[in-house]
């Protein structure tokens, strides 16, 4: 079932390049700065502008389809690995009191997602996925608030009439893990995907104060998260940096509508209506060259893949009992373990 998606999502992303690269930047254009982490850079989406930095900024991401199918000049400033202090210090250079629209994703970082959910795919008995949650979701709840609200008041300052929309972060599981290499039980699932609900909620919050439109996404991404047959979210891939965003389809049918609507669009926009661009891949590249020595500074968040041969999982093998040249017994401890984990948590 998923063939034809990608056939389609392929043919989509050909013909977005090509307009990109056929429709030259309108002086007239109403300015559009995208601002954030990976999620807006568009990492998960497998082909990356060469700007000299690390930060995977793609033409499939949703600012760059959103500006397409707009007809706005985009500043993709979003960069992985970005926190709220990275868009605050290194981004909003961007922004003028000429700005017409800005869109900022960010947040996940500041909690520490990536390692969370690096954690959480060891099998249970090598790894506190329950505690490695309690702290991202403290850092949610007492931190990022009062982070965003700073950040917020920077954007207002610096673009006093743009209009702003925050997007937020889809839940990633359904409540399976379909891969072979990593052991996120439906709990852990569960618990994952309720963070990634309070971050939403939080940065709603936020926006709303601020005076800014909040943009949910993960109606959109229902019935289309890690495993499920239309997959709009990359589960574990090679390379281990794709892991865990959105793919082409999930930024062309999921982010892009829902934010373009927003930012003065239509609510059909996708990769397969996109019919003009304000940027070449080239242009974008080398606009944003202009900030790589700042953007280097960045470092990505990149999920890990488990690894059972390193010493801390083989010395919780030997406390576990587990023998680690069969699978059959690394599954059957994951299970116990796991079990056992849920049940404490709801003992709590």
């Amino acid at each position: 079932m998923r063939t034809p998606l990608r056939a389609v999502a392929g043919a989509a992303s050909a013909a977005v390049l090509l307009s990109l690269a056929a429709t030259p930047a309108h002086a007239a254009s109403p300015g559009y700065v995208a601002l954030g982490d990976s999620y807006a850079s568009g990492v998960g989406t497998r082909s990356y502008v060469s700007d000299g930095t690390s930060c995977q900024r793609s033409v499939y991401g949703y600012p760059a389809l959103v500006a397409g199918s707009r007809g706005y000049a985009l500043n993709l400033r979003a960069c992985s690995g970005a926190t709220i202090a990275d868009v605050s210090s290194l981004q909003l250079s961007a922004l003028s009191t000429s700005t017409a629209y800005v869109s900022v994703t960010v947040g996940g970082n500041d909690a520490g997602f990536t390692d969370v959910l690096t954690t959480c795919a060891l099998p249970a008995w090598a790894s506190s996925c329950n505690g490695a949650v309690v702290r991202a979701q403290g850092i949610v709840a007492n931190q990022v608030p009062g982070r965003l609200s700073t950040l917020f008041g920077q954007i207002r300052a610096k673009a006093p009439h743009a209009r702003v929309v925050v997007a937020g972060y889809p839940r990633l599981f359904n409540g399976e893990d379909c891969n072979a290499f990593t052991w996120f039980s439906p709990t852990e699932e569960t618990r994952l995907n309720a963070t990634a609900d309070q971050l939403d909620a939080v940065l709603s919050t936020a926006a709303s104060r601020a005076g800014f439109t909040f943009a949910n996404p993960a109606p959109a991404f229902a019935g289309h998260a890690v495993c499920d047959d239309a997959e709009w979210l990359n589960g574990l891939s090679s390379p281990t940096s794709e892991s865990y965003h959105p793919n082409r389809t999930g930024h062309a049918s999921g982010y892009a509508p829902l934010v373009g609507a927003r930012l003065g669009g239509t609510s059909s926009a996708s990769a397969l209506r996109v019919t003009s661009a304000t940027i070449s891949a080239e242009r974008l590249a080398s606009q944003q060259r202009r900030y790589a020595a700042g953007d280097r500074a960045i470092r990505p968040e990149t999920f890990r893949r488990p690894d059972l041969t390193s010493p801390t999982v083989e010395r919780a093998a030997r406390r576990a009992g587990v023998d680690l040249d069969s699978r059959t017994s690394i599954d059957r401890a994951d299970r116990r373990y796991a079990t056992a984990q849920a049940k404490a948590f709801r003992q709590r």
